[in-house]
């Protein structure tokens, strides 16, 4: 009798963990629309392809090397040594009765392949298809697998104390920067900045699809928090088949919710700030940067902490994205270092603020700090590195970018053979911050897409230019 209680609640915990998987697997679906939407019309193709190729070849990678990386570098740098050939066969060939090897790997893949998918809302719009996809080999067979070895994998950032529960770190903040990195490696999109330094704005062709897109994101988030919590059911000889603690689920559940709250509040409000206008792209991007913000802490904060890292992650967003854009000139198409790389530092470096252990008395300050400080800088200098040198050898190479005609073309078409939307035809254009009109590649066509009126910092432009054309068209 006892056996088959143990026999149940294995199985049941078990499709409680594909289950939340699943759920995290169809965030890929929000990423491709909110990227989608914030490219324009003649690269949503491009985008979309990126998303659905990230996952096809980097989840193979993953299965192939990175889940049995991470395990060897957790060995070795966690003191205790590793098995190489036995971290590859206990994946391939588990044991018998090993009945969870493989969905722990899927779950495994599913963070894996989220961190891999934002680095292509940051290059989105010149990046060459095979810079972009040997860049996605390379990342989830060793860049982020090593990640997890020095954390999840018990390497010595968890011997440590190192604490992120669900990723803000060790997967979003990760993402975050590899993309900053390979957008400045890259170079800035053709006409996003003039001579003079100044920037042109280039609006996305769909804000309808970014906020679906973000929608569908927030909903997957709760598979990403909640679904690391706990397992439904426990199971042990004295006291038989227990709930799991759903005080503890509870405090995830509810720090999420109120981050994502908090998030899109303050960045709409420090959008108002700046431009006297609530930007609903901010806003958007806000209910993200406070999920990315409160998922390395969602298990073990003060709910009030919450609220406050929520709309710090969420203020921070309009300002670093206009500090990366103006001052460091780099073109993050999709925003995702502040978003996803700020926001997720913020977070773990406000745990020690917040945390339960430290309000119960059970821990000091710096006993927090320490760890979370080392763990950031660690995490941010390898991928850095590690991105730089990928990127790095594609711009030597002369591989890491499509060609001037290309980018004007666009890469639904240079890239892919397909033209998303045919029947408009016609190239987006980019608003100067002065109010004028810049048309790369010669004359509008008619079915193009007017102007937007929107200026590099969120808000919009008073009275902007009609500019005419060769043929006379307005």
């Amino acid at each position: 009798m006892q056996s088959d209680l143990a026999t149940v609640v294995e199985g049941v915990n078990m499709v409680w963990v594909l289950t939340v998987t699943f759920l995290i697997f169809f965030m890929h679906a929000g990423f491709a629309m909110l990227e989608a939407g914030q490219v324009r019309s003649k690269n949503v193709a491009n985008q979309l392809t990126k998303n659905l190729l990230t996952w096809s070849v980097g989840v193979t990678v993953y299965f192939l090397l990175g889940a049995a990386v991470s395990t060897i570098v957790g060995g070795f740098t966690g003191g205790g040594g590793a098995d190489v050939l036995g971290a590859f066969t206990d994946l391939y060939m588990p044991a018998e009765g090993a009945a969870g090897t493989w969905v722990n790997w899927l779950f495994g893949a599913v963070f894996a392949m989220t961190a891999a998918t934002i680095v292509s809302g940051a290059v989105a719009g010149r990046a060459k298809l095979r810079a972009y996809i040997t860049y996605t080999v390379l990342l989830a067979g060793v860049i982020y697998p090593v990640v997890v070895g020095f954390t999840w994998a018990g390497g010595f950032l968890s011997t440590l104390g190192f604490h992120d529960f669900a990723g803000g770190v060790i997967v979003h903040a990760m993402g975050g920067i590899a993309g900053l990195t390979a957008a400045w490696i890259i170079g800035p999109r053709m006409d996003r900045y003039n001579d003079d330094g100044s920037v042109n704005v280039i609006p996305g062709h769909s804000m309808a699809f970014a906020v679906l897109g973000t929608l569908i994101l927030a909903f997957g988030w709760y598979g990403f928090n909640v679904g690391t919590a706990a397992s439904p059911l426990a199971y042990s000889e004295a006291d038989g088949v227990t709930l799991a603690s759903f005080a503890y689920v509870g405090r995830v559940a509810l720090v999420t919710t109120l981050g994502m709250a908090a998030g899109a509040m303050g960045a709409g409000g420090l959008s108002l700030v700046k431009t006297g206008k609530v930007d609903t792209l901010y806003v958007a991007n806000g209910v993200l940067a406070g999920l990315v913000g409160i998922t390395s802490v969602a298990d073990a904060i003060v709910w009030p902490g919450a609220i406050v890292v929520g709309l710090l992650a969420g203020a921070q967003l309009p300002v670093v994205f206009g500090f990366i854009e103006k001052r460091l000139k780099i073109d993050d198409v999709c925003a995702v270092f502040p978003v996803h790389g700020s926001a997720g530092v913020l977070g773990a470096l406000l745990y020690p603020v917040f945390a339960v252990d430290l309000w119960a008395g059970n821990a000091s300050f710096v006993e927090l700090l320490v760890p979370q400080v080392v763990g950031v800088v660690v995490i941010a200098a390898w991928t850095l590195a590690a991105t730089a040198a990928v990127f790095g050898a594609f711009r030597a190479a002369g591989e890491a970018r499509v060609s001037r005609e290309h980018e004007l073309e666009g890469l639904d078409s240079s890239e892919h053979g397909v033209d998303t939307y045919p029947e408009f035809g016609g190239r987006d254009e980019a608003v100067r911050v002065d109010g004028g009109v810049r048309i790369d590649g010669g004359k509008r066509t008619r079915g193009s897409r007017p102007p937007s009126d929107r200026t590099a910092d969120g808000g919009r432009v008073s009275g902007v230019e009609k500019t005419t054309t060769e043929d006379g068209e307005n």
